[in-house]
């Protein structure tokens, strides 16, 4: 989800739901360069960067646009990686089996994205149906990611390959820079510290998103995953922007997880991730490897139990995590977790033993599952292991160490 973007139409609804027809139309290709110049000043105004050369822009048919979301869905995600990645969020249950990933997610794209920056050519795209009335919100985010990608690499951020939680973290700066560029491009007079806080606009977002076909019948993983960048990645940058001033949020200052996206003071703090590695010969095939993050963490529960908030509240103290899917068929997943204090670990291990006896195989071989307090190096740790009952890895479970 976190390697392709949906091209600023969540960026374009906030702004709807902000100012009606505060957008000039933009229906030309003359009126459509004619805007990117117009736009290009205030972008630079919103992000404090200059642009170093005019971007190219050109336009796109849906079709052009469904085509370009296949090639870089391929590309970024090949075949094993894709098979890997399927299996994990199916085990974890954020996926149901029915599920066909890669015919989802270029669905799903095929009908979000209305616009896009390509790193790769260094132009930026806008679909020939957009509605023009939103063209412009679409145009001043991709050119915040144009301008982005003249001072930082945005491939090596989003291609970051295994560090899932690290990629999320940093596709929640460029959308969410971007997101607020878009707003403060089409509404000059707006100070950033008024608008509220964009996290809370989800509901309100979901609804809108949800009139459309594809998102509407979209798994909640998804669907969060798809919103998360934006509105999160937004309220961060905003906290940024007040108390680093003159600074970008890019390099050594960039969040290495989304646990610091979600909270500040623990970025504000230096509470960096805790790299978790595993340790010895696996005793059965490894199909794929990652981690969650807190974020993800959070979906997981709530998936389960059903409450937002009760959620939020177990996943709160995650340190770092790391899992790995074993074995072919009827695959096994283990995945270790470490917390900031004991008290964190007991909360969220007595939380997961909860939601993971509301997990539902149905169809599958017998299935067991452990959910075990235990140390990992120094710190409070948890591992959930779920595997058929007759897997052999079961009498010698993979072991992790800190990094």
């Amino acid at each position: 989800m976190d390697r392709l973007r949906a091209g600023g139409v969540v960026a374009a609804l906030l702004v709807a739901m902000s100012c009606s027809e505060r957008a000039r139309q933009v229906q030309s290709d003359a009126e459509l360069k004619r805007a990117v110049d117009q736009m290009m000043p205030a972008v630079e105004r919103a992000t404090g960067l200059r642009f170093k050369h005019r971007p190219l822009v050109l336009r796109r048919t849906r079709a052009d646009v469904r085509d370009y979301v296949i090639h870089k869905f391929d590309k970024d995600l090949p075949p094993a990686e894709l098979d890997g990645v399927q299996a994990a969020y199916r085990l974890f249950g954020l996926l149901p089996d029915s599920v066909d990933l890669r015919r989802t997610m270029i669905d799903l794209l095929g009908e979000q994205v209305a616009g896009y920056y390509d790193a790769d050519s260094s132009a930026l795209y806008i679909r020939t149906d957009i509605d023009p009335a939103l063209a412009r919100t679409v145009i001043s985010h991709e050119l915040a990611h144009a301008l982005q990608h003249q001072y930082i690499d945005l491939n090596s951020l989003i291609q970051q390959r295994q560090q899932n939680d690290r990629r999320t973290a940093a596709q929640a700066i460029l959308e969410g820079q971007a997101t607020l560029v878009g707003l403060l491009v089409l509404m000059p007079e707006q100070k950033i510290e008024d608008l509220p806080r964009f996290w809370d606009q989800r509901d309100a977002v979901s609804r809108q998103q949800a009139q459309m076909p594809m998102f509407a019948n979209t798994p909640q993983w998804l669907r969060e995953s798809l919103i998360f960048p934006y509105l999160a990645g937004a309220d961060f940058v905003r906290w940024f922007e007040t108390g680093h001033p003159g600074k970008q949020p890019f390099g050594s200052l960039m969040p290495t997880s989304t646990e610091q996206i979600l909270h500040t003071e623990r970025y504000a703090a230096g509470d960096r991730p805790i790299a978790l590695a595993f340790v010895g010969p696996a005793l059965d095939t490894v199909r794929y490897e990652d981690d969650l993050g807190e974020f993800e963490t959070r979906l997981l529960l709530e998936q389960f139990l059903g409450d937002e908030r009760e959620a939020t509240t177990l996943a709160t103290g995650w340190g770092g995590d790391r899992y790995e899917v074993l074995g072919r068929a009827a695959a096994a997943v283990v995945w270790y977790s470490v917390w900031d204090n004991a008290a964190a670990a007991d909360r969220f291990a007595g939380g997961l033993r909860r939601a993971w006896s509301k997990r539902r195989w149905g169809g599958q071989a017998v299935r067991r599952s452990e959910i075990t307090r235990l140390a990992v190096g120094r710190l409070p740790g948890v591992r959930l292991v779920d595997a058929p009952a007759s897997w052999a890895g079961w009498k010698h479970l993979p072991r992790v160490k800190l990094k």
